[in-house]
Parts: C-alpha cells; sequence; structure tokens
C-alpha cells in the first residue's frame, strides 16, 4: 500500500518549474502510484491559483496545455479528502492549517513541502505526522 502524502502547492510548482530536481521526482513517485497523494478544496484551489500566475509561468517550461495535462494526470491518481472538522488555530500562517487538516482528515504519513520552517511551533501535534522536504522523502 502507497504511503499517503499531502503535496503543498510549493511542492508542485517546483515541480513545474524545473525539470529535474526532487520535487519534479516526487510528482513522477506519486504518478507511478509509490506514494498515494490526497487532495482537497483548498489545496486544489491553491495549486489552480499558483500556477496560473504570470511570474510562474514565465519560468515553466512547459505551455498552458501540457500544465494543465500534468494537473489534470496528478488529480487522476490523488485521493479526494473531505475534511469535517477543522484543526484552527495551529499554525502560525493562517494559509498552511489547511494541509495539516487534510493531512489528519486523509491519515497521511507525511506532508512535502519546501517551507519546513512554517510548521515549527504549531500549537497541536500530530506524531504519527512528518513535515518533510522532497528531498528528503525521495533518500528515504
Amino acid at each position: 500500500m502507497a504511503i499517503k502524502i499531502v503535496v503543498d502547492t510549493s511542492v508542485f510548482i517546483s515541480a513545474l518549474i524545473s525539470s529535474t530536481g526532487s520535487s519534479r521526482e516526487l510528482i513522477r513517485r506519486c504518478l507511478k502510484g509509490e506514494y498515494q497523494p490526497l487532495m482537497g478544496n483548498a489545496l486544489f484551489s491553491e495549486y489552480e491559483l499558483v500556477m496560473t500566475r504570470e511570474e510562474i509561468l514565465a519560468k515553466c517550461p512547459l505551455n498552458n496545455a501540457e500544465i494543465s495535462a500534468l494537473l489534470a494526470s496528478f488529480m487522476s491518481v490523488s485521493e479526494w479528502v473531505f475534511i469535517y472538522y477543522l484543526w484552527r488555530p495551529n499554525l502560525k500562517d493562517e494559509a498552511d492549517n489547511h494541509l495539516i487538516e487534510l493531512a489528519v482528515a486523509g491519515n497521511a504519513q507525511i506532508i512535502a513541502t519546501h517551507n519546513i520552517k512554517d510548521f515549527h511551533n504549531s500549537e497541536l501535534l500530530f506524531p504519527n505526522l512528518s513535515i518533510l522536504k522532497p528531498e528528503e522523502i525521495i533518500r528515504s
């Protein structure tokens, strides 16, 4: 059974921008079924919002159709999770709380993010949930 994982927007966008690297490799492994990505309303909306920003599109080697195809492929392997209980306030950055809620609701073992510091000093601890950078996940 694949490890359940929440892929933060920072990781997905990094995978779009760079044709190599740990973020791209993590997305590739999700698409191959090595990890089971979880998805929810807030995270999907954030993906759509950020990936259409002009500064992101300018850095991305993919065209709009390829970006849409990659997102559709990623969504096809993602498990949609409904969140019924909010764990707020928990993080200092309110915008990141939805990742914790998605991970807890979907019983994820990992949140993959480039913003590890945003998850330090949380009010609630979830001992079965690891917050890791893509390169740490790939190495394990």
